[in-house]
């Protein structure tokens, strides 16, 4: 059994000083390689904490940990993780200030999901979004179709902002209900409006068809659009 309260043994556990340039770069490649694993599980996956927050509470919780148990992990080495990972933030902090391109690289820019009532197409293929997690957010702020939103933004920390429409200015959408989203329309009815799944584009008809192409995507599959207004 190991002598308790043994400096040499407390301090750094027998390795040398030299070590610590070891943790220097033990910290540098992980601090790196965690910020490209979480940059590309998408500002959802990181919701409400930002990129950097999130390595730093991962690279300092085993930093912080260990040694308080562990007799084999030296306080000074854990230090110095400390040390060397406050100093990368600060650094890479310092990048964001001076550099827009580092700044849009780490953190992104708002991402539009919906404008004036409609998908941004080319925005939802930039963030892996599901469908069903963006259709929750917005019936937990009491939507029930499309047609009740002129703006979403995906903002840079995962949370999505929504803006209305005025009463007045609701129009026929696609419903995110459930039970109505998931009712395809086969035969399309005169004078009904119906809502595009793929895009939320609307589309009357004027006679009995059987099929529909959306004007805006080209895609086929229709559910009937809800126009009401939003409650709450």
């Amino acid at each position: 059994m190991k002598e308790v309260f043994n400096l040499d043994r407390l301090l750094m556990n027998g390795l040398p000083y030299a070590f610590l340039l070891e943790v220097l770069l033990r910290c540098v490649v992980m601090y790196i390689t965690a910020l490209i694993v979480l940059k590309s599980a998408g500002r959802r996956g990181v919701k409400q904490l930002s990129v950097f927050e999130l390595v730093i509470i991962l690279t300092l919780g085993s930093a912080a940990g260990d040694p308080l148990f562990y007799e084999d992990v030296g306080l000074i080495p854990a230090i110095c993780v400390f040390t060397f990972i406050l100093a990368l933030y600060r650094f890479t902090t310092y990048l964001i200030s001076r550099s827009e391109n580092v700044e849009v690289w780490l953190e992104g820019k708002p991402i539009y999901l919906i404008r004036n009532g409609q998908f941004s197409i080319e925005e939802f293929a930039k963030e892996p979004l599901a469908l069903d997690e963006f259709f929750a957010e917005l019936r937990l702020r009491n939507v029930s179709h499309i047609g009740q939103v002129d703006l979403a933004i995906l903002e840079t920390n995962g949370q999505i902002s929504v803006f209305f429409f005025k009463d007045e200015d609701v129009r026929a959408g696609l419903p995110i209900l459930p039970h109505l989203f998931n009712k395809e329309v086969k035969i399309f009815e005169p004078n009904k409006v119906y809502a595009c799944k793929f895009c939320a584009n609307t589309s009357k008809t004027a006679a009995v068809q059987t099929e529909l192409v959306c004007n805006r995507c080209e895609k086929e599959r229709w559910v009937l659009a809800l126009d009401s207004k939003r409650v709450g």
